[in-house]
Protein backbone atom coordinates (compact mmCIF):
# COMPACT_ATOMS: atom_id res chain seq x y z
CA UNK A 1 0.00 0.00 0.00
CA UNK A 2 1.61 3.27 -1.15
CA UNK A 3 -0.36 5.61 1.09
CA UNK A 4 0.63 6.18 4.70
CA UNK A 5 -1.97 5.29 7.31
CA UNK A 6 -1.40 8.70 8.93
CA UNK A 7 0.48 11.64 7.45
CA UNK A 8 0.96 14.74 9.61
CA UNK A 9 2.58 17.77 7.97
CA UNK A 10 3.41 21.03 9.78
CA UNK A 11 0.39 20.62 12.03
CA UNK A 12 -0.41 23.45 14.46
CA UNK A 13 -3.36 24.25 16.70
CA UNK A 14 -3.87 27.64 18.33
CA UNK A 15 -6.45 28.34 21.01
CA UNK A 16 -7.83 31.65 22.16
CA UNK A 17 -8.17 31.68 25.92
CA UNK A 18 -10.18 33.91 28.22
CA UNK A 19 -8.74 36.43 30.65
CA UNK A 20 -9.29 35.60 34.31
CA UNK A 21 -11.39 38.03 36.35
CA UNK A 22 -11.04 38.83 40.01
CA UNK A 23 -13.69 38.21 42.66
CA UNK A 24 -16.95 40.09 42.10
CA UNK A 25 -19.94 40.93 44.27
CA UNK A 26 -23.52 39.78 43.56
CA UNK A 27 -24.56 42.85 41.53
CA UNK A 28 -21.39 42.73 39.45
CA UNK A 29 -21.90 39.00 38.83
CA UNK A 30 -25.47 39.57 37.62
CA UNK A 31 -24.38 42.34 35.24
CA UNK A 32 -21.48 40.19 34.11
CA UNK A 33 -23.79 37.33 33.11
CA UNK A 34 -26.31 39.65 31.46
CA UNK A 35 -23.66 41.25 29.28
CA UNK A 36 -21.88 37.98 28.44
CA UNK A 37 -23.43 37.51 24.96
CA UNK A 38 -22.44 41.02 23.94
CA UNK A 39 -18.90 40.58 25.28
CA UNK A 40 -18.57 37.34 23.37
CA UNK A 41 -19.67 39.01 20.14
CA UNK A 42 -17.27 41.88 20.69
CA UNK A 43 -14.39 39.53 21.49
CA UNK A 44 -14.91 37.56 18.26
CA UNK A 45 -14.91 40.75 16.17
CA UNK A 46 -11.76 42.33 17.64
CA UNK A 47 -8.28 40.93 17.00
CA UNK A 48 -7.05 38.83 19.93
CA UNK A 49 -4.30 40.09 22.20
CA UNK A 50 -1.03 38.21 22.45
CA UNK A 51 -1.77 36.92 25.96
CA UNK A 52 -5.09 35.47 24.76
CA UNK A 53 -3.43 33.07 22.30
CA UNK A 54 -1.70 29.79 23.04
CA UNK A 55 -0.26 27.15 20.71
CA UNK A 56 -1.29 23.68 21.90
CA UNK A 57 0.83 22.08 19.17
CA UNK A 58 3.09 23.79 16.67
CA UNK A 59 4.70 22.61 13.42
CA UNK A 60 4.40 18.89 14.13
CA UNK A 61 5.24 16.46 11.30
CA UNK A 62 5.46 12.65 11.26
CA UNK A 63 4.02 9.65 9.46
CA UNK A 64 2.67 6.26 10.47
CA UNK A 65 2.70 3.31 8.10
CA UNK A 66 -0.10 0.77 7.81
CA UNK A 67 0.28 -1.91 10.49
CA UNK A 68 2.58 0.15 12.70
CA UNK A 69 2.09 0.57 16.45
CA UNK A 70 3.32 4.04 17.43
CA UNK A 71 3.45 5.52 20.93
CA UNK A 72 3.07 9.22 21.70
CA UNK A 73 4.65 10.38 24.95
CA UNK A 74 5.30 13.68 26.70
CA UNK A 75 4.67 15.55 29.92
CA UNK A 76 1.36 17.11 30.90
CA UNK A 77 0.53 19.94 28.49
CA UNK A 78 2.81 18.58 25.77
CA UNK A 79 -0.05 18.58 23.23
CA UNK A 80 -0.71 14.83 23.02
CA UNK A 81 -4.48 14.99 23.47
CA UNK A 82 -4.82 17.96 21.09
CA UNK A 83 -2.95 16.03 18.42
CA UNK A 84 -5.22 13.02 18.82
CA UNK A 85 -8.35 15.17 18.67
CA UNK A 86 -7.19 16.61 15.35
CA UNK A 87 -6.42 13.14 13.99
CA UNK A 88 -9.83 11.93 15.18
CA UNK A 89 -11.54 14.89 13.45
CA UNK A 90 -12.92 16.19 16.74
CA UNK A 91 -11.24 19.56 16.26
CA UNK A 92 -9.65 21.31 13.27
CA UNK A 93 -6.03 22.33 12.89
CA UNK A 94 -5.08 26.00 12.66
CA UNK A 95 -2.26 25.29 10.24
CA UNK A 96 -0.90 22.26 8.39
CA UNK A 97 -2.74 19.08 7.56
CA UNK A 98 -3.36 15.55 8.82
CA UNK A 99 -4.27 12.89 6.26
CA UNK A 100 -5.89 9.65 7.41
CA UNK A 101 -6.21 6.65 5.11
CA UNK A 102 -8.54 4.11 6.67
CA UNK A 103 -11.47 3.81 9.02
CA UNK A 104 -10.53 5.21 12.41
CA UNK A 105 -11.78 4.45 15.93
CA UNK A 106 -10.77 6.65 18.87
CA UNK A 107 -10.88 6.36 22.64
CA UNK A 108 -9.81 9.77 23.93
CA UNK A 109 -11.84 10.75 27.01
CA UNK A 110 -14.34 9.00 29.23
CA UNK A 111 -17.69 9.09 27.45
CA UNK A 112 -16.42 10.47 24.13
CA UNK A 113 -18.85 9.39 21.41
CA UNK A 114 -21.45 8.07 23.87
CA UNK A 115 -24.88 9.60 24.36
CA UNK A 116 -25.61 9.62 28.10
CA UNK A 117 -29.36 9.04 27.68
CA UNK A 118 -28.89 5.94 25.52
CA UNK A 119 -28.25 2.49 26.94
CA UNK A 120 -24.98 0.63 26.53
CA UNK A 121 -26.62 -1.53 23.85
CA UNK A 122 -27.83 1.52 21.91
CA UNK A 123 -24.44 3.23 22.17
CA UNK A 124 -22.71 0.17 20.70
CA UNK A 125 -24.91 0.44 17.61
CA UNK A 126 -24.54 4.23 17.52
CA UNK A 127 -20.72 4.00 17.62
CA UNK A 128 -20.73 1.29 14.99
CA UNK A 129 -22.85 3.44 12.70
CA UNK A 130 -20.50 6.40 13.20
CA UNK A 131 -17.62 4.14 12.17
CA UNK A 132 -19.53 3.28 8.99
CA UNK A 133 -20.43 -0.29 9.91
CA UNK A 134 -23.57 -2.08 8.82
CA UNK A 135 -26.00 -3.40 11.42
CA UNK A 136 -25.17 -6.97 10.42
CA UNK A 137 -21.48 -6.35 11.19
CA UNK A 138 -22.31 -4.94 14.60
CA UNK A 139 -24.70 -7.85 15.31
CA UNK A 140 -21.87 -10.29 14.60
CA UNK A 141 -19.53 -8.57 17.07
CA UNK A 142 -22.08 -7.57 19.71
CA UNK A 143 -21.72 -10.53 22.12
CA UNK A 144 -17.92 -10.33 21.94
CA UNK A 145 -18.00 -6.60 22.75
CA UNK A 146 -20.28 -7.08 25.76
CA UNK A 147 -18.25 -10.00 27.09
CA UNK A 148 -14.99 -8.06 26.83
CA UNK A 149 -16.44 -4.98 28.54
CA UNK A 150 -17.73 -7.01 31.51
CA UNK A 151 -20.86 -4.83 31.82
CA UNK A 152 -23.42 -7.48 30.80
CA UNK A 153 -25.72 -6.70 33.73
CA UNK A 154 -25.94 -3.03 32.79
CA UNK A 155 -26.00 -3.23 29.00
CA UNK A 156 -29.61 -2.01 28.89
CA UNK A 157 -29.03 0.77 31.44
CA UNK A 158 -28.50 4.37 30.24
CA UNK A 159 -24.76 5.03 30.30
CA UNK A 160 -25.25 8.22 32.32
CA UNK A 161 -25.53 5.86 35.29
CA UNK A 162 -22.21 4.14 34.52
CA UNK A 163 -19.09 4.73 36.57
CA UNK A 164 -16.02 6.08 34.75
CA UNK A 165 -14.52 2.59 34.79
CA UNK A 166 -17.63 1.08 33.18
CA UNK A 167 -17.61 3.84 30.55
CA UNK A 168 -14.02 3.03 29.62
CA UNK A 169 -14.63 -0.72 29.55
CA UNK A 170 -17.48 -0.41 27.10
CA UNK A 171 -15.89 2.37 25.03
CA UNK A 172 -12.65 0.44 24.56
CA UNK A 173 -14.52 -2.76 23.75
CA UNK A 174 -16.48 -0.95 21.02
CA UNK A 175 -13.41 0.83 19.60
CA UNK A 176 -11.28 -2.33 19.49
CA UNK A 177 -13.85 -4.87 18.28
CA UNK A 178 -15.56 -3.00 15.44
CA UNK A 179 -12.57 -3.71 13.21
CA UNK A 180 -11.17 -0.21 12.64
CA UNK A 181 -8.20 0.08 10.33
CA UNK A 182 -6.68 2.68 12.69
CA UNK A 183 -7.13 2.55 16.48
CA UNK A 184 -6.27 5.64 18.56
CA UNK A 185 -6.14 5.22 22.35
CA UNK A 186 -5.35 7.98 24.85
CA UNK A 187 -4.30 7.71 28.51
CA UNK A 188 -7.99 7.16 29.35
CA UNK A 189 -7.16 3.48 29.98
CA UNK A 190 -5.61 4.58 33.27
CA UNK A 191 -9.17 4.91 34.61
CA UNK A 192 -9.62 1.13 34.52
CA UNK A 193 -8.24 -1.31 37.07
CA UNK A 194 -4.91 -3.07 36.56
CA UNK A 195 -6.50 -6.30 35.29
CA UNK A 196 -8.55 -4.47 32.67
CA UNK A 197 -5.55 -2.38 31.57
CA UNK A 198 -3.64 -5.61 30.98
CA UNK A 199 -6.60 -6.97 29.05
CA UNK A 200 -6.71 -3.83 26.87
CA UNK A 201 -2.98 -3.98 26.13
CA UNK A 202 -3.41 -7.58 25.08
CA UNK A 203 -6.26 -6.60 22.77
CA UNK A 204 -4.17 -3.82 21.21
CA UNK A 205 -1.39 -6.32 20.57
CA UNK A 206 -3.98 -8.57 18.90
CA UNK A 207 -5.27 -5.68 16.77
CA UNK A 208 -1.73 -4.78 15.74
CA UNK A 209 -1.00 -8.44 14.98
CA UNK A 210 -3.77 -8.38 12.39
CA UNK A 211 -1.98 -5.63 10.46
CA UNK A 212 -4.04 -2.72 11.75
CA UNK A 213 -2.51 0.60 12.83
CA UNK A 214 -2.43 1.64 16.49
CA UNK A 215 -1.60 5.09 17.91
CA UNK A 216 -1.16 4.84 21.69
CA UNK A 217 -0.68 7.63 24.24
CA UNK A 218 0.49 6.61 27.71
CA UNK A 219 2.75 7.73 30.55
CA UNK A 220 3.50 4.06 31.23
CA UNK A 221 6.78 3.76 29.36
CA UNK A 222 6.93 0.02 30.04
CA UNK A 223 3.73 -0.39 28.02
CA UNK A 224 5.12 1.89 25.28
CA UNK A 225 8.32 -0.15 25.09
CA UNK A 226 6.55 -3.50 24.97
CA UNK A 227 3.70 -2.56 22.61
CA UNK A 228 5.18 0.03 20.24
CA UNK A 229 7.89 -0.29 17.63
CA UNK A 230 8.24 3.49 17.23
CA UNK A 231 7.43 6.48 19.39
CA UNK A 232 7.00 10.24 19.07
CA UNK A 233 8.05 12.62 21.86
CA UNK A 234 6.23 15.95 22.30
CA UNK A 235 7.28 18.81 24.55
CA UNK A 236 5.41 22.11 24.90
CA UNK A 237 3.48 21.41 21.70
CA UNK A 238 6.53 20.63 19.56
CA UNK A 239 7.90 17.35 18.27
CA UNK A 240 11.36 16.94 19.78
CA UNK A 241 12.16 13.36 18.78
CA UNK A 242 10.81 10.38 16.86
CA UNK A 243 12.35 6.97 16.31
CA UNK A 244 12.49 3.58 18.00
CA UNK A 245 10.43 3.28 21.16
CA UNK A 246 13.53 2.42 23.20
CA UNK A 247 15.42 5.56 22.10
CA UNK A 248 12.48 7.95 22.50
CA UNK A 249 11.50 6.58 25.91
CA UNK A 250 15.11 6.98 27.03
CA UNK A 251 15.07 10.65 26.01
CA UNK A 252 11.71 11.18 27.75
CA UNK A 253 13.07 9.76 31.01
CA UNK A 254 16.17 11.95 30.79
CA UNK A 255 13.95 14.99 30.25
CA UNK A 256 11.90 14.10 33.31
CA UNK A 257 15.07 13.95 35.42
CA UNK A 258 15.88 17.55 34.45
CA UNK A 259 12.60 18.66 36.06
CA UNK A 260 13.75 17.39 39.43
CA UNK A 261 15.95 20.47 39.95
CA UNK A 262 13.01 22.87 39.50
CA UNK A 263 11.17 23.69 42.77
CA UNK A 264 7.65 22.25 42.79
CA UNK A 265 5.91 25.61 43.14
CA UNK A 266 7.74 26.89 40.02
CA UNK A 267 6.84 23.95 37.79
CA UNK A 268 4.72 24.92 34.77
CA UNK A 269 3.90 21.40 33.52
CA UNK A 270 0.88 20.91 35.78
CA UNK A 271 -2.84 20.40 35.27
CA UNK A 272 -6.01 21.07 37.28
CA UNK A 273 -8.28 24.05 37.84
CA UNK A 274 -5.64 25.88 39.95
CA UNK A 275 -7.89 26.43 42.97
CA UNK A 276 -5.24 24.73 45.12
CA UNK A 277 -1.53 24.69 44.27
CA UNK A 278 1.04 22.16 45.42
CA UNK A 279 4.03 24.05 46.86
CA UNK A 280 6.53 21.41 47.97
CA UNK A 281 6.97 17.79 48.96
CA UNK A 282 9.44 16.28 51.41
CA UNK A 283 10.15 12.60 52.11
CA UNK A 284 11.95 11.48 55.29
CA UNK A 285 12.67 8.20 57.01
CA UNK A 286 11.11 7.63 60.42
CA UNK A 287 13.77 5.04 61.27
CA UNK A 288 17.14 6.17 59.89
CA UNK A 289 18.23 9.80 60.00
CA UNK A 290 18.93 11.25 56.52
CA UNK A 291 18.77 7.80 54.88
CA UNK A 292 15.81 5.91 53.44
CA UNK A 293 16.42 2.16 53.49
CA UNK A 294 14.52 -0.87 52.27
CA UNK A 295 12.80 -1.30 55.63
CA UNK A 296 12.20 2.39 56.36
CA UNK A 297 8.85 3.85 57.29
CA UNK A 298 8.26 7.08 55.41
CA UNK A 299 7.06 10.50 56.44
CA UNK A 300 5.72 12.36 53.38
CA UNK A 301 4.90 16.05 53.87
CA UNK A 302 3.06 17.96 51.14
CA UNK A 303 2.70 21.74 51.39
CA UNK A 304 -0.10 23.50 49.52
CA UNK A 305 -1.66 26.94 49.23
CA UNK A 306 -4.98 28.39 48.10
CA UNK A 307 -6.82 31.71 48.11
CA UNK A 308 -9.39 30.44 50.62
CA UNK A 309 -9.98 27.47 52.96
CA UNK A 310 -10.04 24.17 51.07
CA UNK A 311 -13.20 22.09 51.41
CA UNK A 312 -13.27 18.31 50.93
CA UNK A 313 -9.64 17.93 49.92
CA UNK A 314 -8.05 14.65 48.87
CA UNK A 315 -4.31 14.13 48.37
CA UNK A 316 -2.88 11.36 46.20
CA UNK A 317 0.82 10.48 46.03
CA UNK A 318 1.77 7.83 43.49
CA UNK A 319 5.19 6.21 43.82
CA UNK A 320 6.84 4.96 40.60
CA UNK A 321 10.13 3.53 39.43
CA UNK A 322 12.23 5.00 36.60
CA UNK A 323 10.06 3.30 33.95
CA UNK A 324 6.86 4.90 35.35
CA UNK A 325 5.73 1.53 36.68
CA UNK A 326 3.55 2.08 39.74
CA UNK A 327 4.94 0.77 43.04
CA UNK A 328 2.34 1.96 45.55
CA UNK A 329 -0.05 4.84 46.18
CA UNK A 330 -0.85 7.00 49.20
CA UNK A 331 -4.49 8.12 49.25
CA UNK A 332 -5.76 10.37 52.03
CA UNK A 333 -9.34 9.18 51.48
CA UNK A 334 -8.47 5.49 51.68
CA UNK A 335 -7.41 5.68 55.33
CA UNK A 336 -10.02 7.91 56.93
CA UNK A 337 -9.45 11.14 55.07
CA UNK A 338 -8.63 14.65 56.24
CA UNK A 339 -10.85 17.23 57.95
CA UNK A 340 -13.67 18.54 55.73
CA UNK A 341 -12.11 22.00 55.72
CA UNK A 342 -8.37 22.67 55.54
CA UNK A 343 -6.66 26.05 56.08
CA UNK A 344 -6.00 28.13 52.96
CA UNK A 345 -2.29 27.40 53.32
CA UNK A 346 -0.54 24.63 55.16
CA UNK A 347 0.71 21.07 54.90
CA UNK A 348 -0.55 17.50 55.18
CA UNK A 349 1.57 14.57 56.34
CA UNK A 350 1.39 10.86 55.60
CA UNK A 351 3.16 8.17 57.67
CA UNK A 352 3.68 4.73 56.15
CA UNK A 353 4.53 1.22 57.28
CA UNK A 354 7.92 -0.19 56.14
CA UNK A 355 8.16 0.25 52.37
CA UNK A 356 10.13 -2.99 51.72
CA UNK A 357 11.64 -1.75 48.44
CA UNK A 358 14.82 -2.75 46.64
CA UNK A 359 17.57 -0.10 46.34
CA UNK A 360 16.98 2.55 43.69
CA UNK A 361 15.29 5.85 42.89
CA UNK A 362 11.54 6.34 43.33
CA UNK A 363 9.54 9.16 41.75
CA UNK A 364 6.34 10.80 42.95
CA UNK A 365 3.30 12.03 41.04
CA UNK A 366 1.18 14.21 43.32
CA UNK A 367 -2.44 15.26 42.94
CA UNK A 368 -4.79 17.30 45.11
CA UNK A 369 -8.54 17.26 44.54
CA UNK A 370 -11.12 19.65 45.95
CA UNK A 371 -14.67 18.38 46.10
CA UNK A 372 -13.79 15.57 43.70
CA UNK A 373 -12.32 17.95 41.07
CA UNK A 374 -8.60 17.93 40.28
CA UNK A 375 -7.14 21.20 41.58
CA UNK A 376 -3.45 20.50 40.86
CA UNK A 377 -1.51 17.55 39.45
CA UNK A 378 2.23 17.36 38.87
CA UNK A 379 4.13 14.39 37.49
CA UNK A 380 7.63 13.67 38.81
CA UNK A 381 6.94 16.21 41.55
CA UNK A 382 9.80 14.79 43.58
CA UNK A 383 11.86 11.68 44.24
CA UNK A 384 13.68 9.78 46.95
CA UNK A 385 16.45 7.18 46.88
CA UNK A 386 16.18 3.86 48.66
CA UNK A 387 19.57 2.74 49.95
CA UNK A 388 20.77 -0.85 50.23
CA UNK A 389 20.07 -2.38 53.64
CA UNK A 390 20.70 -5.84 55.08
CA UNK A 391 17.17 -7.21 55.06
CA UNK A 392 17.70 -10.95 55.28
CA UNK A 393 20.89 -11.15 57.33
CA UNK A 394 22.50 -13.19 54.56
CA UNK A 395 24.22 -10.44 52.58
CA UNK A 396 21.94 -11.11 49.59
CA UNK A 397 19.98 -8.05 48.50
CA UNK A 398 17.74 -8.30 45.41
CA UNK A 399 18.41 -5.82 42.60
CA UNK A 400 15.90 -3.21 41.42
CA UNK A 401 16.43 -4.64 37.92
CA UNK A 402 15.01 -7.92 39.18
CA UNK A 403 12.18 -6.98 41.57
CA UNK A 404 10.75 -3.89 43.25
CA UNK A 405 9.72 -5.39 46.56
CA UNK A 406 11.76 -6.89 49.41
CA UNK A 407 9.51 -9.07 51.56
CA UNK A 408 10.81 -10.53 54.84
CA UNK A 409 10.05 -14.26 54.82
CA UNK A 410 11.12 -17.67 56.16
CA UNK A 411 11.53 -21.11 54.59
CA UNK A 412 11.16 -24.47 56.29
CA UNK A 413 11.06 -28.13 55.37
CA UNK A 414 7.61 -29.63 54.92
CA UNK A 415 4.42 -27.88 55.92
CA UNK A 416 5.49 -26.51 59.32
Amino acid sequence: MNQHAILVENLSKQYRIGIARGRRNGRATFLDKASAPFRYLASTLRPPKADELVWAIQDVSFQVEHGEVVGIIGRNGAGKSTLLKILSRITQATEGRALIHGRIASLLEVGTGFHPELTGRENIYLNGAVLGMRKAEIDRKFDEIVAFSEVERFIDTPVKHYSSGMYVRLAFAVAAHLEPEILIVDEVLAVGDAAFQKKCLGKMEEVAGKGRTVLFVSHNVTAIRSLCGRAVLLNSGKLVQQGSAQEVVGQYLRDMEVLEVIPLDQRQDRSGDGSVRLASVRVESLDHENVICSTSRLKVTVRYRSQRPVRYAKFLVGIYDHTNTGIFALNSDAVGGLPDVLPAEGSVTCLTDPINLTPGRCYMNIQVLKGGVVADYVQHAGYFDVEAYEVYGSGKIPSRDWVLCVLPHKWSLGGS
